[in-house]
């Protein structure tokens, strides 16, 4: 009986164990899902998505890199979205233009009809349609929605436009938060804001140049919030 119990006991803290290390490592996973990017104007923290694992993956990955530290905001338009994710921009003088730098891969387009375009996502911008057909996601360089509010008339001629129906949610979603709706179906989206939304309303209304990059450096670093 006693070897019967003592055996029992060893399996027992064997699956205990076991289960503490899952619960740690899926633990981590979520941690690293939740991201902070600091700059001079405050912090904007962001949860990525499960939907998109290559975009949710690769962003992880060079957070882990420290990819992103020093690089900048370095295309600004109101009521439309901020972009950074260029490394050229660490050291770039000013004035010079911006966005075309980035690793030498790209990452396939995960599009999810439910992850749209509303304000404060997060999505990977990319090269045009001629030279990009597939729709490839730069491999680093990405931007968050600020957007606009749009009324149902808006949405419905823009409906048109796209060739697409937008669901009740959907148009409840761009007519009451706002976003970039013409965009859904175009670029990835593969994550969002969950604090620091008036970061962003406040770098988007900063003073840029002819190429819509802020006359001032908004510098970024990015890590996990964990960490």
């Amino acid at each position: 009986m006693k070897k019967i119990t003592l055996l029992t006991s060893i399996f027992t803290l064997f699956i205990i164990f076991t289960n503490l290390s899952v619960f740690a490592q899926e633990k981590s996973k979520t941690s690293n899902k939740i991201i902070i990017i600091s700059t001079q104007m405050g912090d904007i923290k962001l949860k990525l998505y499960d939907e998109t694992p290559l975009h949710r993956d690769n962003f992880i990955k060079l957070v882990t890199e420290h990819y992103f530290d020093s690089t900048l905001f370095h295309r600004v338009i109101n009521n439309f979205m901020i972009q950074g994710g260029d490394p050229d921009s660490k050291n770039a003088v000013s004035g010079a233009m911006l966005g075309n730098g980035g690793p030498s891969y790209t990452i396939p387009a995960e599009f999810v009809p439910s992850l749209i375009h509303k304000k404060g996502v997060l999505a990977a911008a990319r090269e045009g349609d001629m030279v990009n057909p597939q729709k490839a996601s730069s491999g680093s360089q990405f931007y968050i929605v600020q957007g606009k509010i749009f009324t149902t008339d808006e949405l419905d001629m823009l409906s048109k436009k796209m060739g697409k129906t937008f669901t009740p949610e959907q148009i409840k979603t761009y007519t009451t938060i706002g976003g970039t709706p013409h965009l859904d179906g175009s670029y990835t989206v593969f994550g969002e804001v969950i604090s620091g939304w008036d970061v962003v309303d406040k770098i988007a209304v900063v003073a840029t140049d002819q190429n819509n990059r802020p006359k001032e450096d908004i510098r970024m670093f990015v890590k996990f919030a964990d960490k």
